[in-house]
């Protein structure tokens, strides 16, 4: 058996019920600042995703002008093209 440092202690009543509250304010406390770290964490994974969706959408919006230049480009490019093979022809008829 072990020995006790103080056998022939015994705690008083209000030793026991300060020991009790020390440790349910330990207890509180912990799940507390649990609960504030989780809180946290999710706001920040709230907040990421509002500036990822949001550089996304700046993205889809960059793309979308680019497709459209690019089709006025096509559109020029195969005018003049076009312009250019009917001024060929006629070249060639006259020759």
């Amino acid at each position: 058996m072990t020995e006790h440092r103080y056998p022939d202690k015994k705690l008083s009543l209000p030793a026991m019920i300060e020991i009790a509250a020390a440790a349910v304010g330990v207890a509180l406390t912990t799940i507390a600042m649990t609960f504030s770290n989780a809180s946290k964490r999710a706001s920040e994974g709230r907040d990421a995703v509002i500036r990822l969706t949001a550089a996304v959408e700046s993205v889809a919006s960059r793309l979308e002008e680019l497709h459209i230049d690019i089709k006025a480009d096509r559109r020029e490019t195969y005018g003049r093209l076009n312009a250019v093979e009917q001024r060929i022809a006629k070249l060639e008829a006259h020759s």
